[in-house]
């Protein structure tokens, strides 16, 4: 049996079912929320490309939740003052825990935890960014053709 704590590359995970279905539950998810528009490829485009991240989640008692597959794009390739002005990436900080975990013990109150399985932000972009078909989900009638993002997504893998 696979060790579920190592990790999986892409050629891997489409040989095994449930990164399949991972993959196409994020490609569902995707679609569902308009994420992008496919377009033609033009010379002055500067492409971001993508990959899949996988990740297993567990139980607290360390059995096998759910199989995570996350589309992400590589924004290396971005270039300032084209492609971005700024960026963001939401955290939460060690000292905003601590507070709650101190006003719920005060109150008495039960805490859980909540993992969301998809989750969009929808503020609109004001560059165009142009994202590589992701690997594995080529639209065969139009493979030449770029996603233009309507928004970007922020999520926790």
């Amino acid at each position: 049996m696979q060790d579920v704590k190592k990790a999986i590359q892409y050629h891997q995970a489409l040989q095994l079912p449930h990164w399949k279905k991972a993959m196409q539950d994020e490609m569902d998810a995707l679609h569902a929320n308009h994420t992008w528009t496919l377009v033609p490829k033009t010379s002055t485009m500067n492409l971001v490309s993508s990959k899949w991240i996988f990740k297993v989640k567990t139980q607290s008692d360390g059995t096998i939740d759910r199989y995570k597959a996350r589309l992400v794009a590589r924004g290396f390739t971005q270039l300032p003052g084209l492609d971005y002005d700024e960026t963001f990436s939401p955290v939460v900080k060690p000292g905003t825990i601590r507070l709650i975990l101190n006003i719920s013990l005060s109150h008495g109150w039960l805490i859980r935890q909540l993992d969301v399985s998809n989750v969009f932000l929808h503020g609109d972009l004001h560059e165009r960014v142009y994202l590589a078909q992701p690997p594995g989900f080529e639209d065969p009638a139009h493979p030449d053709h770029f996603c233009l993002l309507f928004f970007i997504r922020l999520s926790m893998v």
